[in-house]
Protein backbone atom coordinates (compact mmCIF):
# COMPACT_ATOMS: atom_id res chain seq x y z
CA UNK A 1 0.00 0.00 0.00
CA UNK A 2 1.18 3.50 -0.66
CA UNK A 3 1.49 5.78 2.00
CA UNK A 4 -1.51 8.70 2.42
CA UNK A 5 -0.25 12.64 2.11
CA UNK A 6 -0.25 14.66 5.16
CA UNK A 7 -3.11 16.62 4.99
CA UNK A 8 -2.32 20.26 5.01
CA UNK A 9 -0.69 22.28 2.22
CA UNK A 10 0.96 19.89 -0.54
CA UNK A 11 4.37 19.74 -0.75
CA UNK A 12 6.18 21.68 -3.17
CA UNK A 13 7.62 19.78 -5.77
CA UNK A 14 11.30 20.45 -6.90
CA UNK A 15 9.96 21.93 -10.26
CA UNK A 16 7.92 24.00 -8.61
CA UNK A 17 10.96 25.53 -6.17
CA UNK A 18 13.07 26.09 -9.21
CA UNK A 19 10.35 27.96 -10.65
CA UNK A 20 9.98 30.47 -7.33
CA UNK A 21 14.09 30.81 -7.30
CA UNK A 22 13.90 31.41 -11.38
CA UNK A 23 11.08 34.22 -10.81
CA UNK A 24 12.72 35.47 -8.02
CA UNK A 25 15.81 36.49 -10.03
CA UNK A 26 14.20 37.26 -12.52
CA UNK A 27 12.73 40.45 -11.04
CA UNK A 28 16.19 40.97 -9.35
CA UNK A 29 17.47 41.19 -12.53
CA UNK A 30 14.47 43.52 -13.96
CA UNK A 31 15.07 45.97 -11.55
CA UNK A 32 19.04 46.21 -12.21
CA UNK A 33 18.35 46.43 -15.97
CA UNK A 34 15.99 49.50 -14.79
CA UNK A 35 18.23 51.10 -13.25
CA UNK A 36 21.25 50.94 -15.66
CA UNK A 37 19.55 51.94 -17.95
CA UNK A 38 18.02 54.86 -16.23
CA UNK A 39 21.81 55.51 -14.99
CA UNK A 40 23.08 55.77 -18.86
CA UNK A 41 20.21 58.05 -19.72
CA UNK A 42 22.08 60.55 -17.53
CA UNK A 43 25.88 59.22 -17.49
CA UNK A 44 26.64 61.21 -20.61
CA UNK A 45 25.55 64.47 -19.12
CA UNK A 46 28.05 63.90 -16.08
CA UNK A 47 30.96 66.63 -15.77
CA UNK A 48 32.09 69.99 -17.10
CA UNK A 49 32.24 67.89 -21.26
CA UNK A 50 28.74 66.49 -20.70
CA UNK A 51 26.42 66.76 -23.61
CA UNK A 52 23.19 68.56 -23.00
CA UNK A 53 20.16 66.74 -22.88
CA UNK A 54 16.92 68.44 -24.77
CA UNK A 55 13.67 67.42 -23.86
CA UNK A 56 10.21 68.06 -24.96
CA UNK A 57 7.23 68.17 -22.31
CA UNK A 58 3.88 67.47 -22.86
CA UNK A 59 3.04 71.22 -23.41
CA UNK A 60 5.59 71.21 -26.41
CA UNK A 61 8.32 73.50 -24.72
CA UNK A 62 11.64 72.62 -25.12
CA UNK A 63 13.86 72.32 -22.53
CA UNK A 64 18.04 72.64 -22.58
CA UNK A 65 19.91 71.00 -19.74
CA UNK A 66 22.73 68.68 -18.36
CA UNK A 67 21.27 68.73 -14.85
CA UNK A 68 20.25 65.21 -13.80
CA UNK A 69 17.76 66.09 -11.58
CA UNK A 70 15.98 68.70 -13.88
CA UNK A 71 16.45 65.50 -16.91
CA UNK A 72 14.65 63.12 -14.08
CA UNK A 73 12.05 65.24 -13.32
CA UNK A 74 10.99 65.30 -16.86
CA UNK A 75 11.22 62.00 -17.59
CA UNK A 76 8.03 59.91 -16.96
CA UNK A 77 9.59 57.24 -15.09
CA UNK A 78 7.39 54.04 -14.51
CA UNK A 79 9.65 51.42 -13.29
CA UNK A 80 9.20 51.08 -9.59
CA UNK A 81 12.81 50.79 -9.00
CA UNK A 82 14.46 53.38 -11.34
CA UNK A 83 11.26 55.33 -9.81
CA UNK A 84 13.64 55.24 -6.19
CA UNK A 85 16.55 56.54 -8.39
CA UNK A 86 14.66 59.75 -9.42
CA UNK A 87 13.98 60.00 -5.38
CA UNK A 88 17.31 59.92 -5.08
CA UNK A 89 18.28 62.51 -7.21
CA UNK A 90 15.56 64.64 -6.34
CA UNK A 91 16.27 64.27 -2.30
CA UNK A 92 20.07 64.92 -3.66
CA UNK A 93 18.95 67.94 -4.99
CA UNK A 94 17.02 69.29 -2.01
CA UNK A 95 19.98 68.51 0.31
CA UNK A 96 23.31 69.60 -1.61
CA UNK A 97 21.77 70.90 -4.25
CA UNK A 98 24.47 69.36 -6.78
CA UNK A 99 25.52 66.14 -7.49
CA UNK A 100 22.24 64.91 -9.00
CA UNK A 101 23.70 63.26 -11.80
CA UNK A 102 26.40 61.53 -9.95
CA UNK A 103 24.18 59.75 -7.26
CA UNK A 104 22.51 58.14 -10.37
CA UNK A 105 25.43 57.26 -11.93
CA UNK A 106 26.89 55.77 -8.38
CA UNK A 107 23.72 53.99 -7.77
CA UNK A 108 23.62 52.27 -11.62
CA UNK A 109 27.28 51.00 -11.17
CA UNK A 110 26.88 49.88 -7.61
CA UNK A 111 23.90 47.83 -9.32
CA UNK A 112 25.88 46.80 -11.96
CA UNK A 113 28.34 44.97 -9.31
CA UNK A 114 25.67 43.48 -7.39
CA UNK A 115 24.37 41.45 -10.50
CA UNK A 116 27.88 40.09 -10.87
CA UNK A 117 27.91 39.13 -7.24
CA UNK A 118 24.42 37.47 -7.73
CA UNK A 119 25.69 35.40 -10.62
CA UNK A 120 28.32 33.79 -8.42
CA UNK A 121 26.07 32.58 -6.14
CA UNK A 122 26.23 35.19 -3.49
CA UNK A 123 22.73 35.71 -1.44
CA UNK A 124 21.59 39.48 -1.56
CA UNK A 125 21.08 39.65 2.17
CA UNK A 126 25.37 38.95 2.25
CA UNK A 127 25.73 41.60 -0.58
CA UNK A 128 23.40 44.56 1.36
CA UNK A 129 25.03 43.88 4.55
CA UNK A 130 28.88 44.30 2.67
CA UNK A 131 27.31 47.58 1.24
CA UNK A 132 26.35 48.44 5.25
CA UNK A 133 30.40 47.77 5.72
CA UNK A 134 31.02 49.95 2.94
CA UNK A 135 29.07 52.95 3.74
CA UNK A 136 30.81 52.77 7.25
CA UNK A 137 34.30 52.91 5.97
CA UNK A 138 33.04 55.59 3.79
CA UNK A 139 31.89 57.81 6.22
CA UNK A 140 35.00 57.46 7.97
CA UNK A 141 36.79 58.30 5.05
CA UNK A 142 34.99 61.44 4.46
CA UNK A 143 35.18 62.67 8.20
CA UNK A 144 39.06 62.33 7.67
CA UNK A 145 39.31 64.79 4.34
CA UNK A 146 36.41 67.34 5.18
CA UNK A 147 36.96 70.64 5.67
CA UNK A 148 34.97 73.23 7.58
CA UNK A 149 33.47 76.26 5.57
CA UNK A 150 32.83 79.30 6.87
CA UNK A 151 29.70 81.13 5.99
CA UNK A 152 31.48 84.68 6.85
CA UNK A 153 34.50 83.75 3.95
CA UNK A 154 32.35 84.64 0.73
CA UNK A 155 35.45 84.19 -1.58
CA UNK A 156 35.23 80.48 -0.69
CA UNK A 157 31.81 80.13 -1.04
CA UNK A 158 32.04 81.89 -4.39
CA UNK A 159 34.38 79.15 -5.43
CA UNK A 160 32.15 76.27 -4.37
CA UNK A 161 29.15 77.72 -6.43
CA UNK A 162 31.71 78.20 -9.42
CA UNK A 163 32.47 74.62 -9.15
CA UNK A 164 29.04 73.67 -9.41
CA UNK A 165 28.20 75.69 -12.64
CA UNK A 166 31.21 74.37 -14.25
CA UNK A 167 29.02 71.71 -15.83
CA UNK A 168 26.19 74.04 -16.62
CA UNK A 169 25.39 75.77 -20.24
CA UNK A 170 25.49 79.03 -18.49
CA UNK A 171 29.59 78.29 -17.23
CA UNK A 172 31.10 81.40 -19.22
CA UNK A 173 28.71 83.55 -16.90
CA UNK A 174 29.81 82.20 -13.44
CA UNK A 175 31.91 84.94 -12.32
CA UNK A 176 28.17 87.00 -12.28
CA UNK A 177 25.79 84.06 -11.28
CA UNK A 178 27.99 82.94 -8.79
CA UNK A 179 27.98 86.03 -6.43
CA UNK A 180 24.19 86.35 -7.12
CA UNK A 181 23.78 82.58 -5.43
CA UNK A 182 25.97 83.26 -1.99
CA UNK A 183 24.46 86.79 -1.35
CA UNK A 184 21.24 85.23 -1.94
CA UNK A 185 21.71 82.49 0.25
CA UNK A 186 22.95 84.52 2.84
CA UNK A 187 20.29 86.70 2.65
CA UNK A 188 17.66 84.84 3.71
CA UNK A 189 19.45 82.35 6.72
CA UNK A 190 21.18 83.80 9.53
CA UNK A 191 24.56 81.79 9.19
CA UNK A 192 25.78 82.08 13.19
CA UNK A 193 22.40 79.60 13.87
CA UNK A 194 20.97 77.90 10.08
CA UNK A 195 22.66 75.34 8.45
CA UNK A 196 20.46 74.66 5.96
CA UNK A 197 18.79 77.16 3.32
CA UNK A 198 14.48 77.05 2.23
CA UNK A 199 14.59 77.86 -1.25
CA UNK A 200 11.55 78.73 -1.20
CA UNK A 201 12.10 82.07 0.40
CA UNK A 202 14.76 82.95 -3.03
CA UNK A 203 12.30 83.78 -6.21
CA UNK A 204 14.13 83.53 -9.40
CA UNK A 205 12.42 85.76 -11.88
CA UNK A 206 13.10 85.20 -15.41
CA UNK A 207 12.68 87.93 -18.44
CA UNK A 208 13.86 87.15 -22.00
CA UNK A 209 15.69 89.85 -23.51
CA UNK A 210 19.03 91.89 -22.85
CA UNK A 211 22.09 89.85 -21.64
CA UNK A 212 22.99 87.95 -18.62
CA UNK A 213 25.11 90.84 -17.67
CA UNK A 214 21.66 92.82 -16.92
CA UNK A 215 20.66 90.31 -14.15
CA UNK A 216 20.11 91.49 -10.77
CA UNK A 217 19.56 90.67 -7.06
CA UNK A 218 16.50 92.75 -5.73
CA UNK A 219 15.68 93.12 -2.24
CA UNK A 220 11.89 92.87 -2.75
CA UNK A 221 9.85 91.34 -5.28
CA UNK A 222 9.56 91.83 -9.31
CA UNK A 223 6.84 90.93 -11.40
CA UNK A 224 7.44 90.40 -15.09
CA UNK A 225 4.19 88.91 -16.21
CA UNK A 226 1.63 90.82 -13.72
CA UNK A 227 1.64 93.98 -15.73
CA UNK A 228 -0.11 96.94 -13.49
CA UNK A 229 -3.53 97.76 -15.18
CA UNK A 230 -3.73 101.04 -16.22
CA UNK A 231 -5.99 101.20 -18.82
CA UNK A 232 -8.11 103.18 -17.29
CA UNK A 233 -5.10 105.71 -16.66
CA UNK A 234 -4.63 104.06 -12.64
CA UNK A 235 -1.19 104.93 -11.07
CA UNK A 236 2.52 103.43 -12.13
CA UNK A 237 4.23 104.31 -9.21
CA UNK A 238 3.41 104.92 -5.46
CA UNK A 239 5.46 105.77 -2.85
CA UNK A 240 4.95 104.03 0.74
CA UNK A 241 2.63 101.80 -0.85
CA UNK A 242 -0.16 99.89 1.44
CA UNK A 243 -1.03 96.44 -0.51
CA UNK A 244 -3.67 94.47 -0.23
CA UNK A 245 -3.44 91.13 -1.49
CA UNK A 246 -6.80 89.58 -2.55
CA UNK A 247 -8.08 86.36 -3.77
CA UNK A 248 -11.37 87.71 -4.86
CA UNK A 249 -12.53 89.14 -7.83
CA UNK A 250 -13.13 92.35 -8.83
CA UNK A 251 -16.42 91.68 -11.37
CA UNK A 252 -19.82 91.02 -11.19
CA UNK A 253 -20.85 87.34 -10.17
CA UNK A 254 -21.44 84.92 -12.95
CA UNK A 255 -23.94 81.95 -13.07
CA UNK A 256 -23.01 78.17 -12.89
CA UNK A 257 -22.06 76.32 -16.03
CA UNK A 258 -25.92 74.96 -16.93
CA UNK A 259 -27.47 78.38 -15.54
CA UNK A 260 -28.53 80.75 -18.54
CA UNK A 261 -30.26 84.25 -17.96
CA UNK A 262 -32.73 85.50 -20.32
CA UNK A 263 -33.41 89.18 -20.87
CA UNK A 264 -37.01 90.18 -22.43
CA UNK A 265 -37.08 94.20 -22.33
CA UNK A 266 -34.52 96.64 -22.23
CA UNK A 267 -35.73 97.80 -18.38
CA UNK A 268 -34.52 94.13 -17.16
CA UNK A 269 -30.92 95.05 -18.74
CA UNK A 270 -30.51 98.57 -17.21
CA UNK A 271 -31.31 96.75 -14.13
CA UNK A 272 -28.79 93.97 -14.36
CA UNK A 273 -26.06 96.94 -15.24
CA UNK A 274 -27.17 99.55 -12.38
CA UNK A 275 -27.00 96.44 -9.91
CA UNK A 276 -23.20 95.07 -11.31
CA UNK A 277 -22.29 99.08 -11.42
CA UNK A 278 -23.63 99.37 -7.76
CA UNK A 279 -22.03 95.56 -6.64
CA UNK A 280 -18.93 96.52 -8.16
CA UNK A 281 -18.76 100.36 -6.15
CA UNK A 282 -19.26 99.00 -2.82
CA UNK A 283 -16.29 96.35 -3.33
CA UNK A 284 -13.78 99.45 -4.22
CA UNK A 285 -15.38 101.47 -1.50
CA UNK A 286 -14.49 99.27 0.82
CA UNK A 287 -11.08 98.37 -0.49
CA UNK A 288 -10.48 102.34 -0.04
CA UNK A 289 -11.57 102.19 3.17
CA UNK A 290 -9.13 99.91 4.52
CA UNK A 291 -6.73 101.93 3.24
CA UNK A 292 -5.17 100.74 0.23
CA UNK A 293 -3.71 101.98 -2.38
CA UNK A 294 -2.58 98.94 -4.17
CA UNK A 295 -4.30 95.73 -4.72
CA UNK A 296 -2.90 92.65 -5.94
CA UNK A 297 -5.30 89.99 -7.67
CA UNK A 298 -5.28 86.41 -7.35
CA UNK A 299 -5.96 84.85 -11.16
CA UNK A 300 -9.63 83.21 -11.18
CA UNK A 301 -10.26 80.47 -13.35
CA UNK A 302 -14.17 81.10 -12.54
CA UNK A 303 -14.60 84.88 -13.90
CA UNK A 304 -12.66 87.38 -14.37
CA UNK A 305 -10.60 88.40 -11.78
CA UNK A 306 -11.29 92.77 -12.55
CA UNK A 307 -13.08 94.16 -15.80
CA UNK A 308 -12.85 97.26 -17.10
CA UNK A 309 -15.70 99.04 -14.88
CA UNK A 310 -14.19 97.80 -12.06
CA UNK A 311 -10.41 99.24 -13.09
CA UNK A 312 -12.65 102.94 -13.79
CA UNK A 313 -14.11 102.41 -10.23
CA UNK A 314 -10.00 101.88 -8.65
CA UNK A 315 -8.25 104.55 -11.21
CA UNK A 316 -10.31 107.34 -9.74
CA UNK A 317 -9.70 106.21 -6.29
CA UNK A 318 -6.32 106.04 -6.92
CA UNK A 319 -5.72 102.97 -6.42
CA UNK A 320 -2.71 100.97 -8.12
CA UNK A 321 -4.13 97.41 -9.44
CA UNK A 322 -1.40 94.06 -9.95
CA UNK A 323 -3.40 91.41 -11.62
CA UNK A 324 -3.05 87.60 -12.20
CA UNK A 325 -1.13 86.61 -9.39
CA UNK A 326 -0.85 83.00 -9.27
CA UNK A 327 -1.98 80.65 -6.78
CA UNK A 328 1.91 79.54 -6.09
CA UNK A 329 2.82 83.04 -5.80
CA UNK A 330 0.97 84.15 -2.76
CA UNK A 331 2.92 82.67 0.25
CA UNK A 332 5.95 84.44 -1.06
CA UNK A 333 4.62 87.74 -1.86
CA UNK A 334 2.26 87.40 1.84
CA UNK A 335 5.99 86.69 3.54
CA UNK A 336 7.97 89.49 1.50
CA UNK A 337 5.62 92.69 2.12
CA UNK A 338 4.03 91.37 5.43
CA UNK A 339 -0.16 90.78 3.80
CA UNK A 340 -2.11 88.72 4.51
CA UNK A 341 -4.33 86.99 2.06
CA UNK A 342 -7.59 87.99 2.09
CA UNK A 343 -10.70 85.45 0.68
CA UNK A 344 -13.56 87.90 0.95
CA UNK A 345 -14.27 91.70 1.00
CA UNK A 346 -15.87 92.02 4.81
CA UNK A 347 -12.40 90.14 5.96
CA UNK A 348 -10.15 93.03 4.65
CA UNK A 349 -8.68 95.31 7.03
CA UNK A 350 -5.85 97.91 7.78
CA UNK A 351 -3.91 95.26 9.82
CA UNK A 352 -3.94 92.90 7.01
CA UNK A 353 -2.21 94.87 4.53
CA UNK A 354 1.32 94.49 3.61
CA UNK A 355 4.24 98.12 3.03
CA UNK A 356 6.63 98.95 1.62
CA UNK A 357 8.84 102.05 0.21
CA UNK A 358 8.27 102.06 -3.48
CA UNK A 359 6.59 100.77 -6.18
CA UNK A 360 6.46 100.98 -9.83
CA UNK A 361 6.65 99.90 -13.05
CA UNK A 362 9.74 99.90 -15.14
CA UNK A 363 11.10 100.07 -18.63
CA UNK A 364 13.82 97.70 -19.57
CA UNK A 365 17.06 98.07 -22.01
CA UNK A 366 14.42 96.25 -24.81
CA UNK A 367 11.47 97.93 -24.01
CA UNK A 368 9.86 95.06 -22.14
CA UNK A 369 8.35 96.12 -18.76
CA UNK A 370 8.74 94.96 -14.71
CA UNK A 371 7.21 96.00 -11.64
CA UNK A 372 8.92 96.31 -9.36
CA UNK A 373 8.41 96.74 -5.22
CA UNK A 374 11.44 97.59 -2.97
CA UNK A 375 12.05 98.86 0.58
CA UNK A 376 10.37 95.92 2.02
CA UNK A 377 10.25 95.19 5.64
CA UNK A 378 10.94 91.46 5.69
CA UNK A 379 14.81 90.15 5.66
CA UNK A 380 14.17 86.67 5.30
CA UNK A 381 13.14 86.66 1.13
CA UNK A 382 14.74 87.76 -1.95
CA UNK A 383 14.06 88.28 -5.49
CA UNK A 384 16.77 87.35 -8.47
CA UNK A 385 16.18 89.34 -11.60
CA UNK A 386 18.05 86.96 -14.59
CA UNK A 387 17.95 88.29 -18.00
CA UNK A 388 19.21 86.81 -21.51
CA UNK A 389 17.67 85.11 -24.54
Amino acid sequence: MQPKAAKGKPRQTKEQTFNKSEKQEDVRSGNIAASKSLADVVRTSLGPRGMDKMIQDPKGEVLITNDGATILKQMEVVHPTAKMLVEISKAQDIEAGDGTTSVVVIAGALLSACEVLLEKGIHPTTISEGFQVALDKALTILDDIKKPVNLEDKEALRTCVVTSLSSKVVSQNSDILAPFAVDAVLKVIDPAVEYNVDLNNIKVVRKKGGTIDDSELVDGLIFTNNKIAHKAGGPTKIEKPKIALIQFCLSSPKTDVENNIVVHDYNAMDRILKEERRYIASLVKQIEKSGANVVMIQKSILRDAVNDLSLHFLAKKGIMVIKDIERDEVEFISKTIGAIPVAHIDHLTPEKLGQAETIKEESLSDDSKIVRITGVKSNKTVSVLIRGS
